[in-house]
């Protein structure tokens, strides 16, 4: 289904056009992940301004939209409750130096360790993830119990007629025109449609926690506002107070240092012990992320990014976005997934989008808030059409059944826990103790003797530590001639317990007075015997004579 994204080639108006959708898809979720952080909605969008113009001059994936993301908003939400705003920001700059740090190592290239059943887990759970994200946007505020509860009624079935409007405009446009992103096409559109129902809609339409009959991005942030106020008055027992619609708006001024608008932390020891945890599980969440997203892209637009340069580039945009007073972020997969199926293939694309949101900030945020959650809505349920991996469910009786439970296992932690950088590393652990249980019983052996009367053992399999047993049950010293070779020609030795239970043996072989040589060790093997030293003690064969395939031992 990845097919749906490669519909176009890049150029600058596209690249320009898909900006613009992008940044406009941008809003929403960026204050969405700030409410979750305990931050003001404008941190989330200085955060997703900063962190979408430095990846696309430095990130090493043309096309990819980074900004404040869910999953690090979810780590620091803590530092922030427990020990005020103040930390967040020189957490964000060191986990920024983590990251650059790991670029500078190329240790991006590990990404490759990922298994394709890792990645169908990852994008199936992935769009299951976004769909569910979308049902809030069908949520009102009950003003009886202070609960977010769903629309019914008019303001619903306006709701979904309006999604399936964007829906159908995203998928019926591009069979007409490719003139003008089929995205900001619907989004537009229904903008103007959601403008005048509002105006014209009896007010008694509306649901009672809104003030319009269709909801809007203003509508959400005062209605986030008055749910957390009525929360936060339940919690301590006190009378609900005024919200400041001013502190809940998306407009504002250019971003400054951080240390201008907030105390400085103490400089000392102790902060560092509180706030380095934070800054390495940050580190790890956003980069993890943002590789998975750089392959994903990789594979939607069949180009090749530079892993490491992108771990360097989200350093940079964390180290950035901490020093103006952001809470940091990573590749954002959904926005991303937007920009290249509007088209957005290069540079511009995140440049533009960076662009049009500080104008959002600076000059536009009385006409944003008026875009409808329904339009966004649609934009994004579209995605997760084009996301999911379809034919991965008809894989279920043509591929193993160990890279099946990887990916449900990826896939279902990925919706349950909403954790994607857990999931990948759960899915690679899971994935590598298969692959060590099964080739740890792919060892075996083909046995004869030659004419001088010397037994050889010629190896099939690797040599590593889940198959020393198996290895060891293969030979009986006591019963063996006085001379045996074990040829390596078609193995390998893989770490230092591969090299032991060689050294074992030769000294079982010796206690019986006979000989144990090896031959056609790889250059790796010799370069671990080298280095082992007096560690082991085995007796390489000079000439290797052996090439004998005939007697599979039982």
């Amino acid at each position: 289904m990845l097919n749906f994204f490669r519909s176009r080639s890049g150029s600058a108006k596209d690249d320009t056009l898909s900006g613009l959708t992008v940044a406009l898809a941008l809003v929403p979720e960026a204050v969405a992940f700030a409410f979750i952080a305990g931050v003001s909605p404008l941190i989330g969008l200085y955060s997703a301004f900063i962190m979408c113009l430095t990846t696309a001059l430095l990130g090493g994936r043309p096309g990819m939209i980074s900004g404040a993301t869910g999953a690090m908003a979810v780590v620091v939400v803590g530092l922030v409750a427990n020990y005020g705003i103040e930390y967040l920001f020189p957490t964000v700059m060191l986990c920024g130096l983590l990251q650059i740090a790991v670029g500078t190592a190329r240790f991006g290239r590990l990404i490759r360790m990922v298994p394709h059943s890792v990645m169908l887990g990852f994008v199936n759970g992935l769009a299951i993830v976004i769909c569910m994200s979308q049902f809030g946007s069908f949520k009102t505020l009950d003003l009886e119990s202070g609960k977010l509860v769903y629309l019914s009624g008019t303001a619903l079935w306006v709701m979904l007629g309006l999604v399936a409007l964007t829906m159908a405009i995203i998928w019926l446009l591009p069979k007409w025109t490719r003139a003008v992103p089929a995205s900001l096409a619907a989004i537009l559109t229904v903008t103007f449609l959601s403008v005048a129902i509002n105006r014209f809609a009896p007010s008694s339409a509306a649901p009672a926690g809104q003030a319009n009959l269709v909801a809007t991005v203003g509508d959400m942030l005062m209605t986030n506002a008055q749910a957390g106020a009525i929360a936060e008055s339940q919690r301590l027992g006190t009378e609900v107070g005024e919200i400041d619609e001013q502190s809940v708006r998306i407009s504002g001024g250019l971003p400054v240092p951080f240390f201008l608008q907030y105390a400085l932390p103490p400089l000392n020891m102790e902060t560092l012990w509180i706030i380095f945890p934070f800054a390495l599980t940050l580190m790890g969440v956003g980069l993890i992320e943002s590789l998975m997203t750089l392959s994903l892209i990789d594979e939607i637009t069949e180009t090749r990014g530079q892993g490491n340069r992108e771990c360097v580039g989200q350093g940079a945009a964390n180290l950035l976005s901490g020093f103006l007073g952001g809470m940091g972020g990573c590749a954002m997969i959904g926005q991303s997934l937007i920009n290249v199926n509007s088209g957005g293939r290069g540079r511009l694309s995140g440049i533009v989008a960076a662009v049009c949101l500080l104008l959002f900030i600076l000059l536009l945020a009385p006409l944003i808030e008026q875009i409808p959650m329904a339009a966004l809505a649609g934009v994004m349920f579209m995605v997760v059409i084009g996301t999911f991996e379809w034919a991965s469910l008809r894989m279920f009786r043509r591929v193993p059944a160990s890279d099946i439970l990887v990916m449900v296992l990826v896939a279902g932690y990925t919706v349950l826990m909403h954790d994607l950088a857990t999931a990948v590393i759960l899915g690679v652990i899971v994935s590598a103790l298969v692959f060590v249980w099964q080739h740890a019983t792919h060892l075996g052996a083909n046995i004869q003797t030659d004419e001088q009367g010397t037994k050889v053992y010629q190896l099939h399999g690797p040599l590593f530590f889940a198959s020393v047993a198996s290895f060891r049950e293969m030979f009986d010293p006591a019963t063996d001639p006085e001379d045996v070779v074990i040829d390596f020609y078609y193995t390998r030795v893989y770490g230092h317990s591969g090299l032991e239970v060689i050294h074992c043996l030769a000294e079982k072989y010796k206690q019986q007075g006979k000989r144990l040589r090896v031959s056609h060790l790889s250059t790796e093997c010799q370069t671990l015997l080298d280095k082992a030293g007096d560690l082991v003690s085995i007796d390489v064969a000079e000439s290797p004579r052996f090439h004998v395939a005939k007697e599979q031992l039982a």
